[in-house]
């Protein structure tokens, strides 16, 4: 199957032919044809399935008629980072059709939005808080929508976002189009979907499972070995670029700085920082001007770097729904990737569920020649211990599993 099988406007077959696209997705596959003829749609699906052309497509597509110079279409993102790349996304697939979209999101100024508003867009993708800001305002008019988005759905109710949810539905028009995808889909999101959502169509892919090219490993470690040993880890790893997950964003910035001190090409992107920073952040990561990039969950929703080859749980996930999408971000298209956990005692429970999403008992893994030692916990603990400098490339360590046995060095 090609992406002429759908039979686009002229316009949008020429954006994404610019584009690079020759066979869909499977999501894309399946959820195009139900978004073109006006059904609403449930989408489980993680990062990287290309979910976002499955929606941007058919919008562009029905668009293309119509009258022009009003929101015609609504996409809601959990974060600014999302919002931009999913933009981005419109931005090059409809680069042919003249039609105009707006991000909208705080920590920005307020007033530039207003004008691009002012004259007139067809499409905005928002994160909530800004948008209500906005109706608060009477800046934005939502009274013709035909299409509406809600993106990230389990994020944006893991960021308390779901009254403000509530409170824009009230105020967009009962006849619509209404489309939600989400990486899991627990009580809440379910709820929601039947709210929101008129006899959907479902289409699942991969929201349960990982990317068959991805290995994973487990290093037990004592808390107070974590930065550590997250330092031996990346001094073994001299390809790609890596992120490093974290709990909360005080520790990714305090991480973020470690690693830049001990001479690593590294970067943090966390809820504190300004917008320019935060986007400063992530280009460079995207670009390779830094080769780790230290972030929360929320902070990397948005983040579509295909050369990740590592991602490094500095931190266990809260569930194993939450590790199936950080892990997500490697081992992308035919690439494959490794996906590293920290494994401290008070993380055995999450670890044993991972287990049981994986299929299979991840690998338990030490580091040959890691000072595993009270001692050197103590000397980590009262920051004593001087980080160690990144290795020359090629110069990996070899490993043992958690039995002691000797493990090749990581492919890179």
């Amino acid at each position: 199957m090609t992406f002429e099988n759908f039979s686009f406007h002229p316009a949008v077959a020429a954006g994404v032919s610019a584009a690079g696209f020759t066979q869909p997705t499977p999501i894309q596959t399946d959820a195009i044809p139900s978004v073109m003829k006006g059904r609403d749609v449930m989408g489980l699906a993680q990062t990287g399935t290309g979910k976002t052309a499955a929606f941007a497509l058919p919008i562009l597509n029905r668009l293309m008629d119509g009258k022009r110079g009003h929101v015609r279409a609504l996409i809601v993102a959990p974060t600014r980072e999302l919002a931009e790349q999913i933009n981005s996304d419109f931005n090059a697939l409809g680069k042919k059709t003249r039609l105009k979209s707006v991000t909208i999101y705080g920590g920005v100024g307020i007033n530039p939005q207003k004008e691009k508003l002012k004259r007139g867009v067809e499409i905005v993708v928002a994160c909530p808080g800004r948008l209500l800001d906005h109706l608060g305002q009477k800046t934005v008019d939502l009274s013709k929508l035909e299409v509406l988005v809600l993106d990230e759905a389990d994020q944006m109710f893991d960021m308390g976002f779901f009254p403000d949810i509530r409170r824009i539905i009230r105020q967009v028009p009962k006849k619509r189009q209404t489309l939600l995808f989400s990486a899991t889909m627990p009580d809440q999101i379910r709820h929601l979907a039947n709210e929101v959502l008129n006899d959907p169509v479902t289409v699942q892919m991969g929201a349960t499972a990982p990317a068959e090219t991805v290995r994973h490993a487990l290093y037990p470690v004592a808390p107070t070995l974590k930065t550590p040993l997250l330092m031996a880890l990346l001094n073994d790893i001299d390809t790609g670029s890596v992120l490093v997950f974290t709990k909360t964003k005080h520790r990714a910035k305090r991480v973020g700085e470690q690693l830049a001190k001990a001479g690593h090409s590294s970067t943090s992107i966390q809820g504190n920082l300004s917008q320019n920073k935060r986007q400063a952040a992530l280009n460079g990561f995207r670009s390779g001007k830094f080769r780790i990039l230290v972030a929360t969950d929320i902070a990397a929703r948005g983040i579509d770097v295909s050369q990740i080859s590592h991602v490094i749980n500095y931190d266990m996930p809260s569930t194993p729904e939450a590790y199936i999408h950080r892990i997500g971000r490697t081992g992308r298209a035919t690439r494959t990737g490794d996906a590293f956990t920290l494994l401290t005692a008070a993380d055995i429970t999450m670890a044993h569920a991972i287990d049981r999403v994986l299929g299979e008992r991840v690998e338990r893994r030490t580091l040959d020649d890691f000072d595993y030692g009270p001692q050197a916990s103590q000397n980590a603990k009262g920051n004593k211990q001087p980080a160690s400098a990144p290795r020359p490339a090629g110069s990996n360590k070899r490993k043992r599993d958690f039995n002691g046995r000797m493990m090749p060095a990581t492919a890179n």
